[in-house]
């Protein structure tokens, strides 16, 4: 067949085809949501979110949203407005997924959208118990805790927090006694319990409450209850208490002995207790005590013989009480009480009679004393009779010859009395006839007269002055000035006595004592004077009264009565009351006020005489007052209008009030007239009439105002209002508003009307009224002439939304503002008025846009754009029209046109440092563990920001820094997390354990954009020679069951993690049955390893006996070595044996040095390589190297890490220094732990049992070979943190 032909016609169809095809290709819409974070607690029907979607070809969307949480929700279908449709619990799921979908009719596009569920405190904390039940003993020490309570609360934040407070405690007095951790929810007690005075139970109600707040909005804070009883238990801490106290008895003198007296009784104050009581008598001073006391029942009886008159009417004894057991202090509890019993008397003894001094009284027959003549009343003789028999009743006589001068007193007595001569006649007692009288006193048992005692009794007769001091008269009236100086003489009054050795020595008082404020008197002389000037004030008090007494060398008193008066002066000015007068006329009516006085001063002076006056003021003259009566009237018309408008009618008066004493004395009053104004003024307009112009098409337009005033002062008489009479046909209204002193009328374009030059008339005559308040009225003219003007607004078109990318620079106008005026001859202008960014989803004034004069909208060049800081601008701007001449020349409102900011792929994903060490043990890892994790996150949005992990490249470092390639034999599982994502480091395969070294793991973290970065793990790997056996003298089940105590009790002594990887039992028979095996790991937080030496010796450390002692652990605590006696038979072939083994080794060591030498010295060249870089502290002297666990002064190889026998290392090369017997920890790479990309991670692994020997100049070789073709040496520094040696 030939080729088809084609035409010039079938091109040009196919053309067309083509272009119509094209022409009509509709564009799939694009969803710009990707991410949601919405409140949980959105009631139904709230608004969720917005569906965001744009359609380049300008179609009409619709939107709809599916998936298996779509019935949370309800959108409607034109705007994309999603709304709740039922209620969100974020503590039952956080986050949600929904696929929304959007179509144009054509076409649809679906998205994925994640929903993140914002928390809200919509949960209060709830107690895990209903109630909390304790019983604590009264002596529980203060700061103890009680009890803990808890309460958890779902939500998160300071919403999720639980505060924990005491709310209430019953009873009330508990209150101080408790407090409670308010994150912690411990009970603790405050202060100290007491069974006895406090309550022997209390409820607590505790309360919990989280912070409140939210992710969403802050809210109040949600609490629960719950409540905790307490129960106190007693405890012996009290001593006894007697009860029926006080006690007393009664025995008579004599009672046999075993006579009870009476029982006392004591209980036990701890009443929860209650114990049982032994009782015994106190032992007194020394003195014998006739009673004794049964121990259990508390009974009193006597025992020996009882004498009233030996040892007194009572007798006290001190009885104690103690508890048979020990109070909770180990000491004895006892109370004691004091017991009073009163001897009963028998008549067995005569009254007798006694001198008593201060101490004690001693039997007497004579007495003797002293009276002055012509004397009555009592002589002092210190006689006592006495009768030591109880209630013994005694009869007392007088006898002798001077008997009827005297008598006895008390006649009769009982038991004890004071004896007393009393004066009978006292005409008898005359020193001039008889100096000294003799008396007998005779004392009788009234019950047994035979039984009686006579005592004599010599009195002394004494001569007295008998005389009086005597005024000349009764009463004495004085007058003195008021207020008079100081020591101003009132008067001098003397009295006379007529006792001879009185003469000249008598003495003046003034009585009362209250009278020496005012007037005193020499004491010597009689002269009366002034004490105060300022108190005696005749207004206070005109007349004093007082005693004037004169005493003699003897003390005998005359007194004369003193009446003062004080004279009045001048010294108080008059009094007007009120101080001040506020009285009300109306204009043009008479006025008449009393201004009342009072003067203080006497009434009969001229001191209280008083004239009023008008002080001159600018009203005065209006005014007049009588002088003497005080009434004010007033002199003239009141006219308000006369008045100074700011004085508001008020007249201010100043009345004075003159005495007319000397110095004369005024004081004044203020009196207020208000003058009340009346309607007597009509309105008066400033002008004939007016005119104004005013423009057309402006409704309420301003057109001018008038004038008007009304005289009256008042504001409801002068108050005028305006009113439009007639002309205004509907167009205009007039409003009144108060202007100064008169007020004003605007008139304006009726709101509602809007006037047209072409179409209604072009002037308005009105007629305006001015109308005060009683109806007087004015009218004015007012003429309106109505102008054309140029008075339409212009107005903004709609416009749609405008989208440029992020970074973007001057790419010319975006798009514009359009508008139009109605106005032919407008000229448009606009401007720019603001611009606001959507950063955060909150709007803030930013620069990032530009409109120029035309309306363009233009990228600020000095703007940089950031979808990730802003992602969307909101531009506003108004149009002008430069040529209106009336009215708002501006659009009504401002236009608003919205820039989206469409993100690029610019930002790489971060990784996030982290800084914290993993020990991993090799035996827990398997495939698909997890090792470690790594977090990044993308600044960029939307599906921009997905990240994906993925381990590219894995290397392994042995300990002799040598780098090699290795198999990908971890990989990472990405996660998000919020906004974050995480990449979960774990193994594909289980971990080779003989390898020692590390892995230098490399994960790459992927946005959809293809951006990338980098970080380095370094998974460190500690071989399985660190592995202890930890041996139990328990059985496997009792380890297991205490597993989680045992390891922290041997955490605690190690001071590191321990990890636990098997528990067997022992597999050999030397032990007794029951020893298990415990295969641990011992690793220090820096992820460095304990051996077994080291662990053992922790272990053995006496300090940690009682931590470990308690699980049976071996070689717990410090062990005693038991040394036998030598012998010396055996130390002697044990010398010669080991001269001999060391010949042998002598002879051996001969051989092998040369060659030991030259290996010696080529590992410690390859060691200083290492130990010049910096060493630290955990270092113990010198260089190290790194490869080893031990130090070559230990015996290490630093090399092959071989344990080499210090028998046959005898360094015997002489060129052979300390450098070649220095070791290093084998986790000191010299590498950076903490490099930003790098992060240092560590794994225990097993080593493999056989260790492979190298020869080592071989691999020194090798090794030097592949350092030199890989160029220079990787530079690092010592990092201490990984130091296993220094544990």
């Amino acid at each position: 067949m030939g080729r088809p032909t084609i035409t010039a016609s079938s091109l040009l169809l196919l053309t067309v085809a083509a272009l119509i095809t094209l022409t009509n290709a509709n564009l799939t819409p694009e969803i710009l949501n990707s991410l949601v974070s919405l409140c949980e607690d959105i009631p139904k029907g709230g608004d969720a979110f917005q569906i965001e979607a744009t359609d380049r070809d300008g179609d009409t969307l619709s939107y709809s949203i599916s998936g298996p949480n779509a019935g949370f929700f309800t959108v409607d279908e034109t705007t994309g407005m999603v709304k709740i449709n039922t209620g969100l619990d974020r503590e039952a799921r956080d986050s949600l997924v929904v696929t929304i979908a959007v179509s144009d009719g054509k076409n649809m596009a679906t998205k994925d959208l994640t929903i993140i569920l914002l928390d809200a405190n919509d949960n209060a904390p709830m107690f895990q118990e209903s109630s909390y039940n304790v019983d604590i003993k009264e002596n529980a020490d203060v700061g103890k805790t009680l009890f803990k309570v808890l309460a958890i609360d779902p939500d998160t934040g300071p919403a999720g927090a639980e505060i924990y407070s005491i709310a209430e405690v019953a009873p009330i007095e508990g209150e101080k006694l408790f407090s409670i951790s308010s994150r912690g929810g411990e009970v603790k007690l405050i202060q100290p319990l007491n069974y006895t005075s406090l309550s022997t139970f209390y409820r607590l109600k505790i309360n919990a409450s989280d912070d409140g707040g939210g992710e969403c909005k802050m809210t109040k804070p949600l609490s629960s209850i719950t409540y905790g009883f307490i129960t106190v238990v007693d405890v012996p801490d009290l001593n006894p208490r007697f009860l029926s106290l006080p006690y007393r008895g009664s025995v008579e003198e004599g009672s046999p002995v075993g006579t009870t007296v009476l029982a006392v009784l004591a209980l036990d104050q701890d009443t929860g207790v209650n114990d049982k009581m032994i009782y015994t008598i106190e032992p007194g001073s020394g003195e014998p005590v006739p009673f004794i006391i049964a121990k259990t029942t508390g009974v009193i009886s006597v025992s020996s013989e009882i004498d009233r008159e030996t040892i007194g009417d009572s007798f006290t004894l001190t009885v104690k009480a103690t508890e048979q057991k020990k109070n909770v202090y180990g000491e004895d509890a006892f109370a004691t009480a004091d017991v009073q019993i009163n001897i009963l008397d028998i008549n067995d003894n005569p009254p007798k009679f006694y001198s008593c001094g201060s101490k004690k009284c001693l039997e007497e027959s004579q007495f003797r004393g002293e009276i002055q003549e012509n004397s009555a009343g009592t002589l002092q003789i210190n006689m006592t009779v006495k009768d030591l028999d109880q209630d013994g009743q005694i009869i007392l006589e007088v006898d002798g010859v001077d008997k009827d001068a005297f008598a006895v007193n008390p006649t009769s007595t009982t038991s004890q009395s004071t004896v007393q001569l009393v004066v009978k006649d006292p005409q008898k007692l005359d020193f001039e006839t008889k100096k000294v009288m003799v008396v007998q006193v005779i004392a009788i048992d009234e019950e047994d007269e035979s039984m009686r005692s006579t005592a004599t009794v010599t009195i002394t007769i004494l001569d007295v002055n008998d005389n009086s001091p005597t005024f000349p008269e009764d009463t004495y009236k004085l007058n003195v000035p008021e207020h008079s100086a100081v020591d101003t003489p009132v008067a001098t009054i003397t009295a006379t006595d007529g006792d001879v050795m009185d003469k000249d020595k008598l003495t003046y008082r003034l009585l009362p004592q209250s009278i020496l404020k005012y007037f005193n008197v020499t004491e010597n002389t009689g002269e009366v004077y002034v004490t105060n000037s300022k108190l005696i004030d005749r207004e206070v008090n005109s007349l004093y009264s007082a005693t004037l007494q004169a005493r003699d060398t003897n003390n005998l008193i005359g007194t004369t009565v003193l009446e003062i008066s004080l004279t009045d002066i001048n010294d108080k000015p008059p009094k007007i009351n009120p101080n001040s007068y506020n009285v009300f006329v109306e204009e043009g009516k008479e006025f008449t006020l009393q201004i009342e006085a009072t003067d203080a001063d006497d009434p009969e002076s001229s001191n209280s005489k008083i004239v009023f006056a008008i002080v001159p003021t600018n009203y005065s003259d209006y005014f007049t007052i009588d002088a003497t009566t005080g009434v004010l009237t007033n002199s003239a018309e009141l006219d308000r209008e006369a008045l100074e408008p700011a004085a508001k009618g008020k007249i201010e008066l100043n009345i004075t009030a003159t005495d007319q004493g000397v110095p004369a004395l005024m004081t004044s009053a203020a009196v207020t007239v208000n003058v009340e104004d009346v309607n007597d003024n009509k309105p008066i307009f400033t002008l004939s009439s007016y005119e104004f112009s005013v423009k057309e098409g402006v409704k309420g337009a301003v057109v001018g105002s008038v004038w008007a005033r009304d005289l009256d002062q008042a504001l409801d008489f002068n108050r005028i209002s305006f009113t439009i009479l007639g002309g205004s046909f509907g167009s205009f209204i007039i409003r009144t508003v108060a202007n100064g002193t008169g007020y004003r009328g605007d008139i304006t374009v009726d709101p509602d009307v809007e006037l047209d030059y072409e179409k209604k008339p072009k002037e308005f005559n009105l007629q305006v009224e001015g109308m005060d308040l009683s109806g007087s009225k004015a009218v004015v003219e007012v003429k309106i002439n109505v102008l054309d003007v140029n008075d339409e607004r212009p107005e903004f078109k709609p416009e749609g939304p405008l989208e440029v990318e992020e970074n973007s620079k001057d790419t010319g106008s975006l798009g514009r503002f359009s508008a139009e005026d109605k106005d032919a001859t407008s000229s448009l202008v606009y401007q720019m008025e603001s611009c606001e960014c959507r950063c955060n989803g909150t709007y803030t004034p930013c620069d990032w846009m530009l409109v120029d004069g035309n309306g363009a909208v233009t990228i600020n060049p000095e703007a940089k754009l950031d979808y990730e800081e802003c992602d969307k601008v909101k531009v506003w701007a108004q149009v002008v029209d430069e040529n209106t001449e009336v009215g708002e020349n501006n659009s009504i409102s401002a236009a608003e046109m919205v820039v989206n900011i469409v993100d690029v792929n610019d930002n790489a994903p971060e990784f996030l440092i982290s800084d914290a060490v993993i020990v991993l043990v090799s035996e827990t890892a398997s495939k698909g563990s997890s090792v470690t994790q790594v977090t990044a996150t993308d600044r960029d949005s939307g599906i921009n920001k997905e990240i994906k992990f993925k381990v590219t490249e894995v290397k392994y470092e042995d300990t002799n820094s040598q780098i090699e390639d290795f198999r990908t034999i971890f990989e990472a599982v990405t996660t998000q997390q919020q906004d974050f994502y995480v990449g979960i480091i774990q193994p594909t395969e289980e971990l080779d354990s003989s390898k020692k070294g590390k892995y230098l793991v490399n994960v790459t973290a992927t946005d959809r954009g293809g951006l990338s970065a980098r970080t380095e793990l370094k998974i460190f790997i500690i071989d399985k020679s660190f592995k202890v056996e930890v041996r139990f003298g328990l059985p496997k089940a009792e380890v297991v069951a205490s597993r989680d105590s045992i390891t922290l009790a041997l955490s605690a002594a190690t001071k590191s993690a321990v990890y636990v990887t098997a528990i067997i039992n022992d597999p050999g028979q030397v032990r007794a049955l029951g020893d298990t095996l415990m295969m641990a790991y011992f690793v220090h937080p820096n992820g460095s390893a304990l051996s077994e030496q080291d662990v053992n010796k922790k272990f053995t450390d006496p300090k940690n006996y009682d931590l470990l002692a308690p699980y049976n652990l071996e070689n717990v605590g410090k062990v005693t070595v038991v040394q036998e006696p030598p012998n010396t038979l055996q130390f002697g072939l044990l010398g010669l044996l080991g001269g001999l083994v060391i010949v042998l080794i002598v002879l051996t060591t001969t051989l092998v040095c040369t060659r030991r030498s030259y290996r010696t010295k080529l590992k410690a060249a390859k060691a200083m390589k290492y130990t010049n870089m910096e060493t630290t502290d955990n270092q113990r002297g010198g260089p190290v190297v790194p490869g080893t666990n031990k130090y070559t002064m230990e015996g290490a190889n630093p090399v092959l890490n071989l344990n080499i026998d210090t028998v046959t290392d005898l360094g015997f090369d002489e060129e052979s220094s300390n450098v070649e017997r220095i070791s290093v920890n084998s986790f000191d790479d010299g590498m950076s732990l903490h490099s930003e990309n790098d992060r240092t991670m560590m794994v225990i692994q097993e080593e493999d049992e056989e260790s492979i020997n190298i020869e080592p100049l071989g691999a020194a070789l090798a090794q030097r070979a592949n350092r030199r073709e890989a160029g220079s040496s990787e530079m690092g520094f010592t990092n201490p943190a990984f130091s296993v040696t220094d544990l």
